[in-house]
């Protein structure tokens, strides 16, 4: 970090910063909980190799953070929004009707989303449409949409483990569960003939019927972080628990992973692509505070250098998949490049 030292007291020696003009001097930052290990390692490293306060990060999901990202312009607003799905085009029409109307999308890298019980449970090889017709509220049986009666996993499939189903997924708020409801549940609904039975019997969205979970207790959303989950599964040893590949591997002395479609989740079958269920991660940077807020700019360059979010960084240590495109993001970020409009 010597050079990272050199090169922060060399942009605060070309830099002036009016203290006067700013009422506050620290950045900002709310949003994703999978996301947020590794902006609290950037920001440790930050406060320790810059002459700016460390950043305060704080969680409470994807959607949540881009909310309060679009609340406004101002010292009582945030800066950055983690993110674990891309944001939306609702999004971008709250911030801009609040006066947010640049923004930077940064993506950092990738993760996966794995299905991790208890170490000495048994094993389990998942497909989506296992977990489909383990979770949804109609499944197809016997070519008829009935309320869903599985309560065993060998009920859904005779191979799967002889253990009730329980699952722990993230809430609605979480950026970890959009993707969980369309890359497993809307893809085990395709997969598995229910779709089309939802569409044969008139649905308007089939998406929408496929997405509806059970209410019988099977299905459990947790709207905390990943350490409630895990503290489920503790509690419940025949719960399986929805994680971000980072945070399994950091806790493989509690955790088993299932693997899914057959292969296991890893940085090398996310990077190839071979696992199904992965997905990019992201900040949203409100452009209109980078020469208000002291160390906005430094912080975004710094969190996307090759020290930091390259294959060889601490986040990759962690268990993020670098991105193959970081130069690209490492010119957009200097270039405080927003995003263009969404389809």
């Amino acid at each position: 970090m010597n050079a990272i030292k050199l090169a922060a007291a060399a942009i605060l020696a070309s830099t002036a910063l009016t203290g006067a003009a700013v009422a506050r001097d620290q950045v900002q930052i709310a949003g994703s909980s999978t996301v947020l290990p590794y902006a609290s390692i950037v920001a440790e490293a930050f406060g320790e190799n810059f002459e700016f306060p460390t950043p305060v990060v704080e969680s409470g999901g994807s959607g949540a953070g881009r909310k309060k990202l679009c609340e406004g312009v101002g010292e009582n607003t945030i800066d950055i929004a983690n993110s674990s799905s891309r944001i939306k085009k609702s999004d971008i029409e709250l911030c801009a009707s609040n006066g947010v109307t640049e923004i930077q999308e940064v993506r950092i890298g990738y993760d996966g989303i794995v299905f991790a019980s208890d170490i000495n449970g048994p094993e389990y090889a998942f497909t989506p449409s296992d977990w489909h017709n383990a979770l949804a509220a109609k499944v197809l049986k016997d070519g008829e949409l009935v309320d869903n009666p599985y309560k065993m996993w060998n009920e859904i499939r005779a191979d799967l483990p002889a253990e009730e189903i329980l699952a722990f997924v993230p809430g609605t708020k979480h950026g970890t569960r959009e993707v969980f409801d369309e890359k497993v549940i809307i893809a085990g609904c395709e997969d598995n003939g229910t779709a089309a039975a939802h569409e044969a019997a008139g649905a308007e969205d089939f998406e929408d019927d496929c997405m509806q979970l059970r209410t019988d207790g099977v299905s459990i959303d947790i709207d905390g972080d990943y350490t409630e989950t895990l503290a489920r599964v503790d509690a419940n040893k025949n719960g399986i628990g929805v994680f971000g590949l980072s945070f399994y591997q950091n806790n493989t002395d509690k955790l088993q992973v299932g693997t899914m479609g057959g292969v296991v989740p890893s940085v090398d079958s996310i990077a190839s692509g071979e696992y199904p269920v992965s997905r990019p991660l992201y900040f949203y940077v409100k452009n209109a505070h980078l020469d208000v807020i002291p160390g906005l700019q430094e912080y975004v360059e710094f969190f996307v250098s090759d020290e930091i979010a390259g294959p060889d960084g601490p986040l990759a240590a962690y268990g993020l998949v670098s991105d193959p495109e970081l130069a690209k993001t490492q010119e957009m970020v200097k270039n405080r490049t927003p995003m263009g409009p969404m389809n």
